[in-house]
């Protein structure tokens, strides 16, 4: 049988048999607490839904995923090598320059800076909430 077609057939198969003994043999014991809207024990504070987005977390993610993707582009270069010769690497090195150009530039101008003027603001925040 064909790796791809065996692939294909096992894993949906293996995976739903999981998710029965998973249906079947876990605990169902929920109490209110468990079910209730706000699981962290905090009530809600109503008119006061709004809370502060830090957008650093937001950048920090973002250019996770764009150096991550550079891995994954270069990856296929690393491993044909050998088959697309100086051209290639020449296009790769060109590549790699350009993301590591953004880079220092988002250094530079601060974008993955984490460190803010009063390191205990989100706690104050936090304790005004409650």
């Amino acid at each position: 049988m064909n790796n791809i077609l065996m692939l294909f057939i096992f894993v949906p198969i293996l995976s739903g048999i999981l998710l029965a003994i998973n249906l079947l043999l876990a605990p169902k014991q929920p109490y209110e607490a468990k079910v209730s809207a706000y699981e962290c024990g905090f009530s809600p504070v109503y008119g006061q839904t709004r809370n502060v987005f830090y957008i650093n977390f937001y950048i920090v993610a973002m250019l996770f995923l764009v150096f991550d993707l550079e891995i994954l582009l270069l990856f296929p270069i690393a491993v044909t090598l050998y088959n697309v010769s100086i051209f290639g690497f020449s296009i790769a090195i060109i590549f790699f320059i350009v993301l590591t150009i953004g880079f220092v530039l988002e250094i530079g101008s601060g974008a993955i800076s984490m460190a803010s003027s009063n390191p205990n603001s989100l706690i104050n925040h936090n304790s005004h909430n409650q």
